[in-house]
């Protein structure tokens, strides 16, 4: 039974999970929800820090407007006689302006005009005209917070006069007051968030969540079929990060989907080379069986020349079993030993197709050794002689000098090894993808495995395979081959001398 895939609120295509995970995305966790909360927050919190100072400033101006009442009444106590004023009348007058008490002084005389009952103390004293911004802040908080049982000492100068007017009361109607407001200012606050969000989300969803959505998707079902050129993503020409993401994507894509395209070469390739070799080893096999005969062949020149054949054939076997074991492990590490290099090169040379006007030069001492493999140090220099051969044979000029030339130096625990040749150089694209199989090779029909191979055996030594020059008329591969360390047991054991 098959599964159909959906697509959700992100645009991600959910279906099996794979690599353990689900690839839906739910709407809560979607880029949308959290873009429009985060911004509902971030409003917010804007609001609350306009909302201190207003809340303050509205604080400041109800106790003014109290305190003008309380001066307009005043006036008319002052300008008649406060003593007339019965007892219900005073108390209306202060019910109305929710004070306890009215004072007014001018100059250096205070009195006292309507009073309802003292209180046995005062909680907080507000000159409504010298009243800092920090004690604004910090009375409103008070008041919001902890007011509705407080006394208040409210005073302060009203009109052009000298006159200072007093108010005491209680601060239950102006914490109510401030309470509505800051109710108030919430839901504007509030509505403001929500209308912002939806605001910045039609811009940045038209900007960014649209082609986010895109690449995910487009991501997702190139995922499925990764070989199919359809499902690679078409950049728009935006200038933007989007833009080069959206680009990026598309070349890393058609990166990928060329690589995968080598890699199924590669093992189809792989599959064809291991059945030719495996037919290959029996013919090998099977010549080996008849150069053994030649040793008793009693012809001299032919004794003279049957070690070299059959030590090429026990080559060429051994690299046939290499071949098929390439497949299912790596190659194998090398049974390091001390070699004179002299003499390998001389089978190296012996091996050679060198055509007519073609010079081989062994400059290597012969006491030079080296420590590694035989075999594959064999065919590390096989390779790199045979290219260069191979190289200079396309010059059919006879003037011109085509030499290969193998000389070799060592320094302290290390051998270097130089294969130098005279030949055209290698071109700028063979250069660049030096030692990388099917990709490498400097001449047409070439493969390119030759310096692949041998890259990998002289890493296996823990050494180094560069090119150090490639002019024309002059290229030179070096091959660096450290010493293998010696472990301290068996140098002490080697120092011991017998009792």
């Amino acid at each position: 039974m098959s599964v159909e895939p959906s697509t959700n609120e992100s645009g991600a295509r959910s279906g099996p999970a794979h690599g353990g995970g689900s690839r839906a995305v739910p709407l809560s966790r979607g880029l949308s929800a959290k873009l429009i909360l985060l911004t509902i927050i971030f409003v917010l919190l804007a609001e609350v820090l306009i909302f201190l100072p207003s809340i303050a400033d509205y604080r400041m101006r109800w106790l003014r407007e109290r305190l003008n009442t309380a001066a307009a009444v005043s006036v008319v106590l002052i300008e008649g006689d406060p003593a007339s004023l019965s007892r219900t009348a005073q108390d209306d007058l202060l019910m109305a302006i929710g004070a306890k008490a009215i004072a007014v002084r001018d100059g250096d005389v205070s009195r006292l005009l309507a009073v309802a009952s003292m209180p046995p103390r005062v909680d907080e004293h507000i000159d409504v005209a010298n009243t800092g911004m920090v004690a604004q802040l910090t009375g409103a908080l008070n008041t919001l917070f902890f007011g509705g049982d407080r006394t208040l000492r409210v005073f302060g100068p009203v009109g052009e006069n000298n006159r200072e007017f007093e108010l005491i009361m209680r601060d239950y109607r102006l914490r109510a007051a401030m309470l509505s407001f800051s109710r108030n200012i919430a839901l504007i606050a509030l509505l403001i968030s929500v209308f912002s969000a939806m605001l910045v989300y039609a811009a940045v969803y038209r900007i960014m969540i649209r082609p986010v959505r895109a690449m995910t998707r487009s991501m997702l079902s190139f995922s499925e079929a990764p070989d199919d050129p359809s499902r690679i993503i078409h950049p728009a020409a935006r200038a933007d990060e989007i833009g080069v993401a959206e680009r990026e994507l598309s070349q890393m894509q058609e990166r990928l989907q060329k690589m995968l395209a080598e890699q199924k070469h590669l093992a189809d390739l792989g599959l064809a080379v291991s059945k030719i070799n495996h037919d290959m080893r029996n013919v090998l096999a099977s010549a080996q069986l008849l150069s053994d005969r030649l040793r008793q062949v009693k012809d001299a020149s032919v004794q003279a020349f049957a070690p070299k054949l059959l030590r090429a054939l026990d080559r060429a076997v051994s690299y046939t079993e290499g071949v098929l074991a390439y497949g299912r492990a790596q190659e194998a590490p090398p049974a390091r030993r001390v070699l004179r290099l002299h003499q390998l090169v001389e089978e190296v040379h012996g091996l050679l197709d060198i055509g007519a006007g073609i010079e081989f030069e062994n400059m290597v001492d012969t006491g030079f050794e080296v420590d590694a493999d035989s075999d594959q140090l064999f065919r590390v220099l096989t390779n790199l002689a045979r290219n260069a051969v191979q190289a200079m044979a396309t010059d059919a000029d006879g003037v011109l000098v085509r030499r290969l030339a193998v000389s070799a130096e060592r320094m302290g625990g290390v051998c270097q090894i130089l294969v130098t040749d005279t030949g055209p150089g290698l071109p700028p694209k063979a250069r660049e993808n030096l030692f990388v199989a099917f990709r490498g090779s400097a001449r047409s029909g070439g493969t390119g495995l030759g310096l692949a191979i041998a890259q990998e055996l002289v890493r296996a030594h823990g050494g180094r395979l560069e090119l150090l020059e490639s002019i024309g008329g002059r290229t030179v591969f070096s091959v660096t081959i450290p010493d293998q360390p010696v472990s301290l047991d068996r140098a002490r054991r080697g120092l011991r001398r017998p009792a």
